[in-house]
């Protein structure tokens, strides 16, 4: 059996598990879209690279199971909206240019579906995406709902710590102005917009004009490597819990890492005579 066999096979036993009510053609459409469109890659890829790709579909995966799957399209997009609206570095940072423009009634939403709507037409990635999520499935309905899961994972890929969306925003920012001054009518005080915007107080700036500073952040190097570091500490603090205070510990750990409870790990995973230690 090869790796994407596999795969789809894994896949396959834990879709029908997990969306059991969901029909096989969704299902199948989804681990089609889960594998991604260049299979090959998996058969020369190391153990280590394996576990790292498995670990990037599990994160799609969830996030589609979590909030989208299933879901009226009205009712999946207003979630994307609440989800990325939710986190506070990026609804501060648009607070605080709404109450610099002139039009200050927009609403941190508003401003966000204009970001999305632009990374949605013109972002390279998503429109790769876009295509591929033609090819996987023919039924409307579900090409909206892994388009909706597809964009909240990449607007929030980690670089430098910050969400992607927020430099997608800088660049969003960099379009709509002209020549560092908001538009405003003639009559009104010209508001001069700085060049630079700073993303943090301790962070150094990042200039709206330099289309080079943007483009310099490569999104998928990044998730690889935050990955790889990621699997690096997770070996290593389970070895040492391995160690010092056994196997159970380091067992523990592995089933905590993949989204059990504390009581559920004790009352399904472990043995019972362990139980009363976890709990």
């Amino acid at each position: 059996m090869t790796v994407v066999e596999k795969l789809v096979k894994d896949w396959r036993r834990r879709l029908q598990t997990e969306c059991a009510d969901q029909n096989q053609k969704t299902l199948e459409s989804t681990i089609v879209w889960l594998l991604g469109e260049d299979r090959d890659r998996y058969e020369t890829m190391s153990a280590d690279q394996l576990e790292i790709a498995e670990q990037a579909m599990d994160y799609r995966y969830r996030i589609l199971q979590q909030r989208y799957l299933g879901v009226p399209p009205k009712a999946a997009y207003n979630r994307l909206m609440q989800r990325i609206s939710s986190l506070f570095l990026i609804r501060n940072k648009i607070r605080t240019w709404v109450a610099l423009s002139r039009d200050r009634q927009r609403s941190v939403v508003d401003v966000l579906q204009e970001v999305i709507q632009e990374l949605l037409q013109k972002d390279g990635y998503l429109q790769q995406q876009i295509v591929w999520i033609a090819k996987c499935t023919s039924n409307n309905r579900l090409r909206k709902t892994l388009i909706l899961a597809t964009t909240e994972e990449y607007c929030l890929r980690p670089i430098r710590n910050q969400p992607l969306l927020l430099y997608r925003f800088v660049n969003y920012l960099r379009r709509i102005q002209r020549g560092g001054v908001t538009q405003v009518p003639t009559g009104d005080l010209v508001r001069v917009v700085s060049e630079e915007l700073v993303m943090d107080e301790t962070d150094n700036p990042i200039n709206l004009l330099d289309a080079q500073a943007i483009a310099q952040y490569q999104e998928s190097e990044a998730w690889e490597e935050r990955e790889r570091q990621r699997q690096t500490v997770k070996k290593e603090f389970a070895a040492y819990l391995g160690e010092k205070l056994g196997s159970l510990a380091a067992k523990w750990l592995e089933l905590y890492l993949q989204g059990h409870s504390q009581e559920g790990i004790a009352l399904f995973a472990l043995p019972e005579r362990h139980r009363g230690r976890i709990l």
